[in-house]
């Protein structure tokens, strides 16, 4: 069944041929409905199983605190039976859109099935993996099989950028903070659609939240599957490794300005009133953790504040004793899942702060709130304050 699914799919697109995958990360087992959850039983009772290491993605369901969840009746046990028929299938309850950030990492050049648009990007570009943007329910029939159509971002010649992205003119401060990624991943989205791009001029040391970031907010205003980074990205050496020494179709010089519009066009929400803070999407890193303790530094939040993480990162902050700390300050941990993806927030609208481009760009649609998007810190004091506080030697000073 799964291979039929495969060879019809692949005949859609002309493609003939099939490439060996060494892994596949699943994005089909978060509920969108009955059908997603009879689909998976079918597999799994029709004897299907994994024939490759598969992780998988965020379920609706919190199943570390289900009390965070407030699914009810039938979605509830649907959304469980989704999530175990995929486990039973044999796939690795990893639950999370971080799975390069939970051991899942395969090696350059290696040929992948990932789902989950952000887990692409980062494959491709952080980890000089190759997969297509597979999608939900394709996903698992990879896994099945350990195959995948040989097309798309598998073949070298079409991994190469065709556009040029300038950011000589933005200044150097700018480029050190965390929530300059996001804004620039949004703009490259909304940009580049489908098309390649090598970044030029950004700093050589750039931490894998930071790539995380702009890769997910690429990957949720655009259909960007890849990027390069001169000079950081593993196919990215130059300009002239990411492009093949092809001449590129398009050259563009990036301004303050350009970045500017692009963080105002993120921001819905008018004033500083604030009713919750979303962060976590992808999934908050131990490192993430780190830093918003910190930042927090034993005081407490007067808004409601949910982080989401893998239970990964969770045992590990156990292990360290933050729990507790996190607890204390009012920090609403969830795992295994996501608060756009599955009822968590409690209040059905108002506004919500985030440092995500990701929650920036689907919580309006998704959640109904209205949204302020700022760095870390920004969202730290404006929960602690319990009203918008922005930087105002940042983005606004430029």
């Amino acid at each position: 069944m799964a291979m039929r699914i495969l060879v019809d799919m692949a005949r859609v697109e002309n493609v003939s041929e099939f490439i060996p995958v060494v892994s596949v990360h699943v994005d089909g087992c978060l509920m969108h409905g009955a059908t997603g959850c009879y689909y998976a039983e079918k597999l799994q009772t029709g004897g299907g199983a994994v024939r490759v290491p598969t992780s998988l993605n965020v379920g609706a369901m919190d199943l570390v605190r289900p009390e965070n969840v407030l699914l009810k009746g039938d979605l509830r046990d649907l959304a469980i039976r989704q999530m175990n028929a995929y486990v039973a299938m044999g796939c690795i309850p990893s639950w999370t859109c971080a799975p390069y950030q939970a051991g899942f990492r395969p090696g350059l050049g290696e040929h992948v099935a990932w789902a989950e648009s952000n887990a692409v990007v980062f494959a491709n570009s952080v980890l000089g993996a190759r997969t297509n943007r597979y999608g939900d329910f394709l996903d698992i029939c990879c896994a099945l099989t350990g195959y995948a159509p040989y097309s798309g971002l598998h073949l070298t010649e079409n991994r190469f950028a065709r556009i040029l992205i300038d950011t000589g003119k933005i200044p150097a401060s700018l480029k050190q903070r965390d929530d300059f990624y996001p804004v620039l991943g949004a703009w490259l989205g909304r940009e580049t659609g489908t098309d390649i791009a090598v970044i030029k001029g950004l700093p050589a040391a750039i931490d894998e939240d930071k790539l995380k970031a702009l890769g997910a907010s690429a990957a949720s205003t655009g259909a960007v599957g890849m990027f390069h980074i001169a000079g950081v990205t593993p196919e990215a050496g130059s300009v002239r490794e990411a492009t093949g020494g092809r001449p590129v179709e398009t050259v563009i010089e990036l301004t303050a300005e350009m970045l500017m519009a692009e963080h105002k066009a993120m921001n819905s929400a008018i004033g500083d009133q604030l009713d919750v803070v979303a962060l976590g999407s992808p999934h908050f890193s131990l490192s993430e953790f780190e830093s918003l303790k910190d930042l927090l530094n034993e005081r407490q939040f007067k808004v409601p504040v949910y982080v989401c993480t893998g239970r990964h990162v969770l045992e590990k902050l156990e292990q360290r004793g933050w729990i507790q700390f996190f607890d204390k300050a009012k920090v609403r941990l969830i795992a295994d899942t996501c608060v756009v993806v599955t009822p968590v927030i409690e209040a059905k609208g108002g506004v919500l702060m985030t440092n995500s481009g990701k929650f920036a760009h689907y919580s309006s649609s998704l959640i109904g709130h209205e949204v302020v998007f700022g760095s870390l810190s920004e969202c730290v004091e404006s929960a602690i304050a319990g009203r918008v506080v922005r930087d105002p030697f940042a983005w606004g000073a430029m």
